[in-house]
């Protein structure tokens, strides 16, 4: 066996233990009872400490060292061999920055601090989550500085690199300066517009989550999530996870709000094409995971944001919807449902904003999580909220509790302190190429505009693969756009 095939066989093992962290993952945020929380957390905690122990076994810095020197002599190897082999080497120097008892308390306090969160949520208060959110943000921070002295970075672009690899915060942050001084006029031209326009007439519910989930699966369908590889739960916050071949999702009804229902499950499945769409024969390989939480972000983003909002797909939707809570009158016109679902306003939830908002909102998470690791607690907040994601000046902080839970359980998946806000704008400004200029979208409706089909993920797409893992994915989307950069 050569060094290479070693490794392969290594980090097989290691893509079985991420499975198994992803399952417990979606356990705990559907199904598992909250008195099970404790005992949960230290399994996942062992878990992820047997992972990062199989990472770093001695042997492994050893193969990897003759194993790039072989593919240095001609070795043989392809573009997807070489390229596999650059992501474990990659894996390997985040991992070995970090010491395993402090994997092993991260994760459980990942796990503890993620159950905290929902009862925090549904009592609204805020206090109840600070211990675990302390202490989760304390570990953070010596996660980031362990890797900030391997990597020779800062120590959020240490933790940012593991999420969205080569990402930084200093290219992050000219993109939201740039983007933070154009929001606030651009809003306010928006609702002027908006108000010289005919209003929205609300459907009138109530609106049975039993009428609710058909409609979510038929649009599921629709898109090409495949069923006999997923499904979809309910949990307090939507989410996407689960393991190679077995990619669950899950959503949240109101029954005073069909749409934020049929949104939030058509952004999942964006997720879930992803990652159903990634080659089969790679899975379980490090080039054969999501290359990185931006590209993520892209493939729900365009389908939510997009897709989603266009015409097209509301005159697709609108007869399903009136036929799923026997709608009828001007409420239930596709003219006043598209009103409805391209209308724009501040808000307080991120999930739950629109188009123009939501960038908005996630400069804000942003700058709050960079000046939590900064030192200023779990507490801290970066001075007033914008108003154009909903604030109004001074003293408006974020509705925390009612934000999706601090962190992930696995070092492989998630995001890292709150939500990784630095890679997710860089999949909105993705996400806009796919829209604008990128030549390899399939389109949304077919030809006689009776059934909806997905987007094609960078995955799926034959020419392109190479380019994908031979390279930053960033310059397979500029030269898309035509040699124009994000």
């Amino acid at each position: 066996m050569t060094p290479y095939e070693d490794l392969k066989t290594r980090f097989a093992r290691i893509g079985h233990l991420d499975d198994v962290l992803g399952l417990l993952q979606w356990d705990q945020e559907t199904v598992m009872p909250d008195g099970a929380a404790p005992r949960r957390a230290d399994v996942v905690g062992t878990v992820s400490m047997l992972r990062h122990r199989l990472i770093t076994d001695p042997p492994v810095g050893d193969l990897l060292d003759a194993a790039e020197a072989a593919a240095a002599g001609n070795g043989g190897l392809g573009p997807w061999d070489r390229a596999n082999l650059r992501e474990m080497r990659r894996l390997w120097t985040h991992a070995a920055a970090v010491p395993g008892d402090l994997v092993e308390a991260n994760a459980r306090a990942t796990s503890l601090c993620e159950t905290a969160w929902r009862t925090a949520r549904r009592d609204s208060d805020f206090n109840a989550l600070l211990p675990t959110l302390g202490e989760l943000l304390t570990l953070q921070r010596r996660i980031g500085e362990a890797k900030a002295d391997s990597l020779g970075v800062s120590a959020y672009d240490a933790l940012l690199d593991m999420y969205e690899p080569d990402g930084r915060a200093a290219r992050i942050d000219a993109l939201f300066d740039d983007l933070a001084g154009f929001l606030p006029g651009f809003t306010e031209e928006v609702l002027a517009h908006q108000a010289r326009r005919p209003a929205v007439a609300r459907p009138p519910g109530p609106f049975p989550e039993a009428a609710q989930r058909p409609l979510a699966l038929a649009l599921m369908t629709a898109a090409g999530f495949d069923f006999r590889h997923g499904r979809l739960d309910t949990s307090a916050h939507p989410f996407c996870t689960g393991a190679d071949s077995d990619v669950r999702i899950t959503t949240r009804y109101e029954e005073d709000d069909f749409s934020r229902a049929i949104l939030g499950t058509l952004h999942e499945t964006g997720h879930a094409l992803y990652e159903q769409g990634r080659p089969a024969e790679w899975r379980g390989q490090p080039v054969g995971e999501a290359r990185g939480m931006a590209l993520h972000e892209s493939q729900s983003l365009v389908i939510e944001m997009q897709a989603c909002r266009s015409r097209e797909f509301i005159d697709y939707l609108a007869p399903l919807v009136r036929e799923a809570f026997g709608g009828s009158g001007e409420a239930w016109s596709d003219d006043n449902l598209y009103r409805m679902y391209t209308r724009v306003e501040r808000s307080l939830i991120r999930v739950d904003a629109d188009e123009v908002t939501y960038p908005a909102h996630v400069i804000l998470r942003y700058r709050l999580e960079r000046a939590m690791l900064a030192g200023g607690g779990a507490r801290c907040a970066p001075g007033p909220r914008p108003r154009a994601a909903g604030g109004g000046g001074a003293g408006q902080h974020p509705v925390l509790c009612s934000q999706p839970a601090p962190s992930r359980v696995s070092e492989k998946g998630g995001y890292p302190i709150l939500n990784g806000y630095g890679a997710q704008y860089l999949g909105i400004a993705t996400a806009g190429q796919y829209r604008t200029r990128c030549k390899f979208c399939k389109p949304l409706l077919k030809a006689d505009g009776t059934q909806l089909i997905g987007f094609a993920t960078v995955w799926t797409l034959p020419s392109h693969r190479n380019h994908l893992i031979c390279r930053h994915y960033h310059t397979v989307v500029w030269e898309a756009d035509g040699g124009e950069k994000v």
